[in-house]
Order: C-alpha cells, then sequence, then structure tokens
C-alpha cells in the first residue's frame, strides 16, 4: 500500500471475478476484501480505502491476528528474528563516531517513512530535540488503553478500541521515548500515524503534507489533550508540580495552560490605526508560531553565494513582519469611531516571548491556479537570535533573557508543497545530526547554516550560558 501496491493488486484482481458472477445487488455490497500487515496487524479495507478497527461477529479478524502471533513465535520465525537482530547490530556497530580521539556510538533513532510521511517525521525529530518539551512527555507515566481480553497484548490493539479510547498524547509519548535510545537504528511511528487519522482528518491517505501544517494541528490536539484528565490526575495539576514551568511563563490559549502554551507560548500586540481618525485599536493575540514573509525584493535569490544584491536574513523577515503595515482596500479596518470601514495602518508587537520561539517562513503562496515555493536563501544565526527590539516594552528585560540559540530546522527540498521531500536539522548535546526519515547522520554547523530554512525552532539561552560568545 505505501510503496508498490503490491496488497493493492490482490484486491483488484480480486474484483475481477466477482463482478462475473451472478450477484444479487445486496450481495454485491457486502463484499470487502481487506489485507493484514504481518508486522503490525492492522487490518487496512481497500473498498472502504480505511483501516478496520472493529471485527465480525465471529471475531475472525482477531482469530487472525492471533495465528499470526503464534507464528511469530515458532522457531522458524524466532529464527528469522534473530538473523534480522544481527542486521540490525551490525548496522549500529557501523555508527560509531570519533569525538576527541575516543570512539562512541551513535545512538540516534530515525523514523520509518510510511508512506510519504516525511512531513511528519521532521517535525517530531525537531520536538525530539528540545528538551524540556520533550522530557515532560517522556516522563508522563503510561497510559493502559487496553483491557478485558485484549489486556496484555500488543500495541496495535491501541487503535481498535474505537475513537474514544486513542490517545494522541501516549502515542507521541512512545514515539520520543523510542528515539534517542541507541537500541534500534529505525522506529516505525505507525502507531502515532493512525491516531493522526483518526483525529485530524485532514492528513489522512499517503500524499504529502505540509510541515507547518501538521506542526500545528499537533500541538493543538496535544494542547487539547493535555487539558484532559490522565490516570485520574488533572494534567494542569502535573503541570503545576513540574518546577521547570513556573507560573509567570504559562500562555493560554483555549482554556487552561498546558506544557505546549508553557514551552511554545507568546503574546503578540496587534495595533491598528485609523488614518481618517486617528483611533487607535488593540487587542492581545497569543501565539505558538509566527509566520513570516520573505520580503519580495529577495525572492530571486536563491542560494547564499549568489552575487545579486544583498542577503535576505532572518532579520529581515522580523522587521518586515513587525513594521508598520498600510492595510490595502481589501483589509479596511472597521472603526468604531467613525462608525464604518477605513484605511488603516497596522503593526505587531511582542508583549511576551516564549521559552520555544518557533519561526516559520512562508516559502508556499498561492498564483492564480497552482501553490508555488519561494525558494530564496535566508541567512539565519546558530546563536544569539536577539528578539529585544520586536519587543513592546524591552525595557523591563534582562540583558540576557532576548537572546535565542537555534535547537532545530526543517528543510523543504523541492518545488511544491504537495511533492518533494522534508528533512530535519537538530542539535543533541553539542553536536548536530540530519534527520532524513530513517536514516541519521552527523553533520557540522557549516553545513546546518547553509539550509533552505522553512521552521526554524529557537531555545531560550539560559542565564548560565550568558557568557556564551555570540
Amino acid at each position: 500500500r505505501y510503496v508498490n501496491g503490491h496488497a493493492k493488486k490482490h484486491y483488484e484482481d480480486a474484483q475481477i471475478p466477482m463482478t462475473n458472477h451472478k450477484k444479487t445487488e445486496k450481495q454485491e455490497k457486502v463484499q470487502h476484501t481487506v489485507c493484514m500487515d504481518c508486522s503490525s496487524y492492522s487490518t487496512y479495507c481497500y473498498r472502504c480505502d480505511d483501516f478496520v478497527v472493529n471485527d465480525t461477529k465471529l471475531g475472525l479478524v482477531q482469530k487472525v491476528r492471533e495465528h499470526l502471533q503464534n507464528l511469530e513465535n515458532s522457531a522458524f520465525t524466532s529464527d528469522r528474528h534473530r538473523k534480522r537482530k544481527l542486521l540490525e547490530n551490525s548496522s549500529l556497530n557501523s555508527k560509531l563516531l570519533k569525538v576527541n580521539g575516543s570512539t562512541t556510538a551513535l545512538c540516534a533513532t530515525g523514523l520509518r517513512n510510511l508512506g510519504n510521511t516525511c512531513f511528519m517525521n521532521a517535525i517530531l525529530q525537531s520536538l525530539s530535540n528540545i528538551q524540556q518539551f520533550c522530557c515532560y512527555f517522556k516522563e508522563l507515566p503510561a497510559v493502559e488503553l487496553r483491557n478485558g481480553k485484549t489486556a496484555g497484548r500488543r500495541t496495535y490493539h491501541t487503535r481498535s478500541q474505537g475513537d474514544n479510547n486513542v490517545s494522541l498524547v501516549e502515542e507521541f509519548r512512545k514515539t520520543l521515548c523510542a528515539l534517542w535510545q541507541g537500541s534500534q537504528t529505525a522506529f516505525s511511528p505507525e502507531s502515532l500515524f493512525y491516531v493522526v487519522w483518526k483525529i485530524m482528518p485532514n492528513f489522512r491517505g499517503y500524499q504529502q503534507q505540509d510541515a507547518h501544517e501538521f506542526m500545528r494541528y499537533l500541538l493543538d490536539h496535544l494542547h487539547l489533550e493535555l487539558q484532559g484528565g490522565f490516570n485520574g490526575v488533572s494534567r494542569s495539576v502535573i503541570l503545576q508540580e513540574n518546577s521547570n514551568l513556573s507560573a509567570s511563563n504559562k500562555c493560554c490559549i483555549n482554556g487552561a495552560s498546558t506544557v505546549v502554551t508553557a514551552i511554545f507560548g507568546g503574546i503578540l500586540q496587534n495595533e491598528v490605526n485609523c488614518l481618517i481618525c486617528g483611533t487607535e485599536s488593540r487587542k492581545f493575540d497569543p501565539f505558538l508560531d509566527l509566520s513570516l514573509d520573505i520580503p519580495s525584493q529577495f525572492r530571486n535569490k536563491r542560494t547564499k553565494n549568489q552575487e545579486n544584491g544583498p542577503m535576505c536574513t532572518l532579520r529581515d523577515c522580523l522587521r518586515s513582519f513587525t513594521d508598520l503595515e498600510e492595510l490595502d482596500e481589501t483589509e479596511l479596518y472597521m472603526c468604531h469611531k467613525c462608525k464604518k470601514k477605513q484605511k488603516s495602518t497596522k503593526k505587531f508587537w511582542i508583549q511576551k516571548l516564549p521559552k520555544v520561539l518557533c519561526l516559520h517562513l512562508k516559502r508556499f503562496h498561492w498564483t492564480a491556479y497552482l501553490r508555488n515555493k519561494v525558494d530564496t536563501y535566508v541567512e539565519f544565526p546558530l546563536r544569539g537570535l536577539d528578539m529585544k527590539c520586536y519587543l513592546l516594552e524591552p525595557e523591563n528585560s534582562g540583558p540576557e533573557s532576548c537572546l535565542y540559540d537555534l535547537a532545530a530546522v526543517v528543510v523543504h527540498h523541492g518545488s511544491g508543497v504537495g511533492s518533494g521531500h522534508y528533512t530535519a536539522y537538530a542539535a543533541h548535546e553539542g553536536r548536530w545530526f540530519h534527520f532524513n526519515d530513517s536514516t541519521v547522520t552527523l553533520t557540522d554547523e557549516e553545513t546546518v547554516v547553509k539550509a533552505k530554512a522553512y521552521i526554524l525552532f529557537y531555545v531560550e539561552r539560559q542565564a548560565k550560558s550568558g557568557s556564551d560568545k555570540l
């Protein structure tokens, strides 16, 4: 289904003899050819184009699963698993690095591509390297979704319990726990992906998706689920007990604060001025990330070494976002004093900076008929991004409180949003890694800064690192 449609071909072949036989319309409707993945035991129906989460009255799907489990425990399968383990170990042993003269294992774990799921893998690897965010989920107690007859069985049962029992937080936690263990070279995030299908219908299917859109949906749904109960304990209570996330750092979005808003949450002040009567309107908007336009004057500059004109920098994009802007005729402001829509100006200020500043460069834009990509290289700092000049009240900030260091960057390779490929660079314990689905390689800062960034994750610099060089 994911690669060359092998099982789908069996389904299509099975349809031919069915149509040749004389069947009533009622009989025709009930024919559903399904296939089962022998590794995960998930069942897929090609006629419905969906995963099967229920069973027959006689429990036939469960019987097939139990039969496959018995086969898995047989001597033949055990021998095959032993051979596979040897191959994985030899692959792991080949992933050794020399650091300061001594050999150390590359313990990074890749994420298998389940069929154009590189958009998800790049975001997951980036989030897994934001330590404060990742550690919170890894320290949560496991949720036991299985019960009754299915107790103690494999994890595929978590997605056969119906919509009410799937947990995005739990599958996200499991995925983060599987990364950086060094026990395997690649992890398959299929359980998480199936939960994503259930609760985020936009991402169903195997076509390429937008990584930024996925990140926003993922964070929003994690935030909503974290506001619910967790093993009988309110998750907001767990958050309050976490000493690293003080109340002063919380930013509420759609209800109570969670680790999502505590880490990524900031506040913008949106200032609109009527050009006719001068009335000023202000409102505060919470944000989890900032989407920045690449200024039009830089849009033809595609590479770092191109000579024509000045280099586009991240500061240019931030300045374009926060500069005073006159709204055009399609965005007339409803002035309460004039009692009608008037020409106006708009300006953004950052009222509160987040712990992790997520910056999204708007590389995709719509033309009359299609969505084009802005392939401009944007220069960005690895260390010491100073956000003080964009603050509403910079005088209230300490000298080091507005400095950010890069933790991860997501890159889109290719020309269109519905095509191409996503990879991620991320820093882990002082070293930079390139995450390309199941392949993880050690890289250097020179390679990272040449990347055409799509999403940048900057972490607030701690006071103790104030002596670091910028």
